[in-house]
């Protein structure tokens, strides 16, 4: 039965897709709303990648609520999983070479984290992906060292402190006479690091938000799955 229906749905599906691609105009021009963002993305933000422009600039309370949607999965995942039990068997450390693995690769996943969230008004990337890999980075060690303890009380704190950060800034620009998370500070010159206002500021509470998050839920798996073991 589960085939059957698994079939359905695929089936469905393609089905859907082909409709869409069937009525798609892949030779005409950028629709009206592209047009006016090409045009006018670089000036009003100052951000070189117009995706940052769209998502921190044009529909950052969009983007508020895509980070409300993963806190909040994560918190349900968390409370599914259950909590751990206290003096819980782990499983025996890695050998050397995945140990020394993971202490090679945790600054190298740092600065790359980092790395595409600063630039990512600049190039593609930025806090979602960037953090991401911020929390694979926190993550790896505690896979060639089971039983590693991580400070939930830190990563609580951080998560917290990023997305009051993001909506601070937002606030911040209402105060000034604008609307919600418009971009504010000097715009520089695009394509430069210092550029973009406000942009780059919460791109990085983005990061940090994702990256504290997923390292959080990640590292309670690995508890409660030692736990169940």
């Amino acid at each position: 039965m589960q085939r059957f229906t698994s079939a359905l749905f695929l089936l469905g599906l393609g089905l859907l897709i082909t409709a869409i691609f069937q009525h798609m105009d892949f030779t005409g021009t950028l629709p009206i709303a592209g047009d006016a963002i090409n045009a006018a993305a670089a000036q009003q933000t100052g951000a070189a990648n117009f995706v940052t422009a769209v998502v921190l600039g044009y529909r950052g309370f969009d983007t508020l609520l895509e980070l409300t949607i993963l806190f909040t999965a994560a918190t349900a995942g968390g409370l599914v999983l259950g909590k751990p039990r206290a003096g819980a068997k782990h499983d025996p450390q890695a050998g050397f070479i995945l140990r020394a693995g993971a202490d090679l690769f945790f600054p190298l996943l740092l600065v790359v984290g980092l790395y595409i969230i600063v630039h990512g008004h600049l190039t593609p990337g930025g806090g979602f992906q960037g953090g991401v890999i911020l929390a694979v980075a926190f993550f790896l060690p505690l896979l060639a060292r089971p039983g590693t303890p991580m400070s939930h009380k830190a990563v609580s704190l951080i998560e917290g402190l990023a997305g009051a950060s993001f909506i601070l800034i937002g606030l911040l620009a209402m105060f000034g006479g604008e609307a919600f998370l418009t971009p504010m500070l000097d715009k520089g010159q695009p394509g430069e690091l210092l550029s973009a206002g406000s942009l780059p500021l919460l791109y990085i509470a983005v990061g940090l938000k994702v990256g504290s998050e997923l390292a959080g839920l990640l590292a309670h798996m690995a508890a409660t799955e030692a736990s169940d073991a």
